[in-house]
């Protein structure tokens, strides 16, 4: 499995619409074979940043990557940044996306 995670900080001005703007590369990135999840979350220390949790099958970056929506994005998304996104991306890791934790169960 190919596990990323990318920090964006967007403009200040742009981040109220920011999960507006990117839904059809999202809905587009789910609906991809070999896509197994991709989330977006937003910074509860930084309100204009936002965090991308993805995963995808070992065999399936470079159909993402080529992919038209990916490029559209590619294609705009420097105009809405603050500063240069911050990516963790490893490949190989173990399993086929979220399993359960161990230590908390609810009462």
């Amino acid at each position: 499995m190919i596990f990323i995670v990318v920090k964006w900080t967007i403009k200040p001005e742009r981040s109220g619409e920011w999960l507006s703007l990117v839904d059809d590369f999202t809905q587009a990135t789910r609906n991809e074979p070999g896509n197994i999840f991709f989330e977006w979350s937003k910074s509860v220390d930084n309100p204009d940043q936002f965090v991308l949790v993805e995963a995808f099958q070992d065999d399936a970056a470079a159909a993402h990557v080529n992919s038209e929506h990916f490029k559209t994005f590619v294609g705009w998304a420097p105009t809405a940044v603050a500063s240069t996104p911050q990516i963790i991306s490893v490949q190989g890791v173990p399993g086929s996306g979220w399993g359960e934790m161990a230590e908390v169960k609810p009462a």
